[in-house]
């Protein structure tokens, strides 16, 4: 990934919580390129700034202090409105939790964000579909959550992070309440795209057989990068 342009820049990033005693740096002078195609992980204890930086990075809050850039567009110029842009059109987010809508077939989950984009809707279903296809869904589109398996309810997830086709996909720890062979699904269907489709992927994780899928592995400790080293490198 040497020669492809950056679609992440972090410089100098700092980000504070409260005032006074209850002041906490969560994140001090973070500096990350992150090149178009790579698949990171960020691991590091809980407190260590990595859920903080990946909300930066999804434009779900703002730094105190340094630049992050998206292309390099400086984010921190931009409205809120242009933020929110940034996010329905650019960016995916895959969670933990799922977070379907319960009483709510696969297929109209996965349409959701397409709403959104007032696309359609005989365009968003079909878009719909394919991204359920593309994640191996086929068949299962009418199902509600209830009828899924955890395994399954992630697909759907990810089909609904996939549906617009964003540059870059955040996934906060996708696999955290999965087995390990549901896991393994959720990561090799996470390859596959970054691979087959050329989405950037940063993924949040404690599990270090979890981060050994991706290309990089940067490690935060105290508001700090502790290390950035290729994933044969960390897993050795």
């Amino acid at each position: 990934m040497a020669d492809a342009p950056l679609i992440v820049q972090l410089v100098g990033l700092t980000k504070v919580f409260g005032e006074g005693e209850g002041r906490v740096e969560a994140l001090r002078g973070v500096s990350l390129d992150i090149a178009e195609g790579e698949f990171v992980a960020i691991m590091g204890p809980s407190g260590s700034g990595k859920s903080t930086c990946m909300n930066i990075v999804g434009c779900l809050d703002a730094p105190t202090g340094g630049h992050f850039l998206f292309r390099d567009v400086d984010v921190g110029a931009l409205s809120q409105d242009q933020c929110a842009l940034l996010r329905r059109h650019y960016i995916g987010f895959i969670f933990q939790g799922y977070n379907l809508l319960a009483r709510t077939s696969a297929l109209e989950n996965v349409e959701l964000p397409l709403i959104y984009r007032n696309v359609g809707a005989a365009d968003r279903r079909a878009l719909a579909m394919k991204a359920l296809e593309d994640v191996g869904l086929k068949g299962w589109e009418h199902h509600t959550s209830s009828q899924l398996s955890g395994g399954q309810q992630q697909r759907v997830a990810t089909a609904r992070a996939i549906v617009t086709e964003p540059q870059l996909l955040l996934a906060d720890e996708p696999t955290g309440n999965l087995d390990t062979a549901r896991s393994e699904e959720i990561m090799d269907l996470l390859t596959g795209l970054n691979r087959s489709k050329g989405i950037t992927i940063v993924m949040v994780t404690h599990e270090p057989d979890m981060a050994a899928y991706a290309q990089r592995i940067v490690t935060f400790r105290d508001g700090l990068i502790e290390s950035d080293v290729p994933a044969q490198q960390a897993t050795r």
